[in-house]
């Protein structure tokens, strides 16, 4: 439900040829969690090197394995896998080079800088005008850039 609603929002927004790249980071644990106790590690490590592997034809190779072997060992834990499995691959697909891959490949960027400005305005008692949310948003996003300049 949720998916399809953003599914749509995104191309009401930026039209039909928008891309979208799932969080791998959110997808291993999401699918971890449910993977035997026993089989986590093993999971884990198989789908991390998928993830890293060069190629969107091997990537997806290594995860379509992973994915079968998972539909005997916790049908629950291949769904998950399966869920949106594809759009993990979206950065592995367009050729983007693996340096910027490993940054936006997760949402931890974006949410990031949305606790970083919820840090930063959380005091304030009340919003006057656009220009005024706008100011305190843009603290909270040039917080981070500040630090990471030092």
């Amino acid at each position: 439900m949720v998916k399809a609603l953003l599914e749509d929002l995104v191309e009401r927004v930026f039209g039909a040829q928008a891309e979208v790249q799932r969080c791998q980071i959110h997808k291993r644990r999401n699918a971890g969690e449910h993977v035997p106790e026993r089989c986590r590690a093993e999971y884990d490590r198989r789908l991390r090197n998928a993830y890293a592997m060069s190629s969107y034809e091997e990537a997806q190779a290594a995860l379509q394995k992973l994915w079968r072997q998972l539909c005997d060992l916790n049908p629950s834990a291949a769904r998950s896998l399966e869920e949106g499995m594809e759009e993990t691959l979206t950065l592995h697909r367009l050729g983007v080079p693996p340096q910027l891959r490993r940054s936006v490949s997760s949402t931890n960027l974006i949410e990031s800088c949305l606790a970083t400005v919820r840090h930063v305005t959380r005091n304030v008692k009340r919003w006057r005008s656009g220009g005024h949310i706008a100011r305190w948003v843009a603290a909270g996003l040039w917080k981070p850039n500040e630090s990471s300049a030092a």
